[in-house]
């Protein structure tokens, strides 16, 4: 499955990164492919363009805030988690796009 995500803490740094590397991982070791847009300190960083949007299943949003420009996302399937979830338990967020 070609999934995208973004990941967002309201300070910016740390978590939001983190939670980017262990969906990441996830999806690999689950055999879907992903890309991470992050939304920190930094502005957004790999942000996803229409084409990686429209080709997708669906978004992994890992967030404690609001996405920006999430009017991208429009028509598309959305999970949307706390970015600690992507932290504690990525497996649970991808057994929720089988569903």
């Amino acid at each position: 499955m070609k999934i995208v995500a973004v990941t967002a803490c309201p300070t910016g740094i740390a978590h939001t990164y983190m939670a980017a590397e262990q969906l990441e991982k996830t999806a690999r070791r689950l055999g879907h492919t992903i890309k991470v847009e992050t939304q920190g300190s930094m502005g957004i960083e790999n942000e996803l363009t229409p084409e990686d949007i429209v080709e997708a299943s669906c978004a992994i949003f890992a967030v404690s805030l609001p996405v920006r420009n999430v009017e991208r996302f429009a028509g598309i399937r959305i999970v949307e988690v706390p970015v600690q979830e992507a932290l504690r338990n990525p497996e649970a967020i991808f057994a929720q796009l089988d569903r």
